[in-house]
């Protein structure tokens, strides 16, 4: 075998036990979401806010039962572009797929990088411009980039930290949230007020607030593409996914509940930092000027790092299966991490940064409504596709989800991606600008196979 093959089908290294991964997935959910979305949530339902990322969190369970069967009967990196290409063999599906899961990541993984810049310039002092915020930005992606490649566990054990300083902070919201309540600083009858805007019905309320609070859910199908780097995946995925997803629930629903207790609605609503308002409301004499700026940092830190990785291994597992170019799938002989992915997916995530700082404020929310809407839809034929590849038994043992739940998901999440929702036209706007670059991308990636007689054969998509 030559050194370049040596390199393209050099295995990756299992590093992660139950323990790292439960941290992976609680970290990859929080995050930047929680952070910025409570007041949203709030203006959409009223005191009721907690309601709606508890529907979420339901959403995203049924659709994560139908995760945990196919990451456990095929415990391969490229996660749901993988499950789609086995389940109905079609290149374009599965390459729009893979792109847009690819795309998602890498949009949250740049805004993340641009708010991490400018939260440091705040926790400094330092009121710094656009430009070099945008500068700030750029750095930390490159920073993100070495962390990456120095291999799966350097980057779980970076994750570890930030996500303890993570919890760390909405812990210190529920806790002197609480503590006010109990001293009777607040308004706990407006924890049950809901509320809906003029121009929208209560059902459209809902399902308005339900898909805005289901970004905060996200991150639990990056897991799957750590399958190949994770110890006795059949085994520990079930428990561990099930139990991340709970943690997040019971966090995001006693924050939006001390939230909207210490708070007015439209106070909330209004401000672009509704958790900086509750700690300060609830414990005025705390600097929180200088604490939660530092620790939303730190979120939106772990946020950037989860999502390139995830898309850097995306982009490997795909490449080596064959609907990317067969440069993506090279593997690191020391490191054993996937430096060229690495290096493509850093390289997209600099030009969206600049892309993101050249955006108004309404375009960045749109991006990030357009990513759950994207996500959404690929978990629609990963709820479809459980279904279909119950024809392919494997010998293995493996999760089965039930047949009930991953039909009730797929309907959901379609009917989440429809204008019934109430969504923004902006958010289909950008995402029908997204599925066209994909498009042309789909066409050049063909044409390169055509030339290499390559062809796509489902049979050995799991093979090593």
């Amino acid at each position: 075998m030559s050194n370049q093959d040596s390199l393209e089908h050099t295995p990756l290294k299992r590093v992660m036990g139950p323990k790292l991964l439960l941290l992976f997935i609680v970290g990859d959910i929080l995050g930047t979401g929680i952070y910025a979305l409570t007041g949203q949530v709030a203006a959409e339902v009223g005191g009721a806010a907690w309601a709606p990322f508890l529907v979420a969190f339901v959403v995203a369970l049924l659709t994560a039962f139908s995760y945990l069967e196919l990451v456990t009967k095929y415990p391969r990196a490229a996660g749901a572009a993988l499950y789609v290409h086995k389940a109905f063999g079609v290149h374009f599906l599965t390459f729009i797929v893979c792109f847009t899961v690819m795309c998602s990541g890498l949009t949250s993984a740049a805004t993340a990088s641009r708010a991490f810049s400018a939260n440091l310039f705040v926790a400094l002092g330092v009121d710094a411009d656009p430009a070099v915020v945008t500068l700030g930005a750029l750095g930390f992606m490159l920073l993100i980039m070495i962390v990456n490649f120095r291999g799966a566990s350097e980057s779980v054990k970076a994750n570890v930290v930030l996500t303890l300083v993570e919890l760390s902070g909405l812990l210190l919201v529920i806790v002197l949230g609480f503590y006010a309540i109990a001293g009777g600083q607040a308004d706990f009858s407006r924890v049950v007020a809901f509320e809906t805007p003029e121009n929208k019905s209560v059902f459209l309320a809902i399902t308005s607030a339900t898909a805005l609070a289901f970004f905060a859910m996200v991150g639990f199908e990056d897991s799957v593409n750590m399958a190949e780097e994770t110890h006795d995946p059949h085994r520990i995925f079930p428990k561990v996914m099930l139990t991340g997803l709970g943690i997040t629930a019971v966090i995001y629903v006693l924050v939006s509940i001390c939230a909207v207790a210490l708070i007015p609605v439209g106070e909330l609503a209004a401000s672009s930092t509704p958790l900086v308002l509750v700690v300060q409301r609830a414990a005025p004499n705390l600097p929180m000027e200088t604490i939660m700026p530092v620790i939303s940092m730190f979120a939106v830190a772990n946020s950037a790092l989860i999502n390139m990785m995830m898309a850097s291994r995306l982009l490997y597992g795909m490449s080596r299966q064959g609907v990317l170019p067969k440069f993506l799938s090279y593997v690191h002989q020391r490191t054993r991490t996937p430096w060229s992915a690495i290096l493509f997916t850093t390289a997209l995530g600099l030009g969206l940064i600049v892309l993101v700082s050249a955006s108004n404020s309404k375009a960045i929310s749109a991006l990030g409504g357009t990513t759950a809407l994207l996500l959404l839809g690929v978990f629609t034929f990963v709820n479809i596709a459980v279904l279909v590849l119950r024809r392919d038994p494997v010998q293995h043992e493996h999760f089965r989800a039930n047949t009930v739940l991953s039909c009730l998901g797929a309907a959901v999440c379609l009917f989440l991606v429809t204008p019934f929702t109430g969504r923004d036209p902006i958010q289909y706007q950008v995402a029908g600008w997204l599925l066209a670059l994909g498009v042309v991308m789909w066409g050049v990636t063909l044409l390169v196979h055509r030339k290499e007689h390559r062809h796509l054969d489902p049979e050995h998509l799991t093979e090593d």
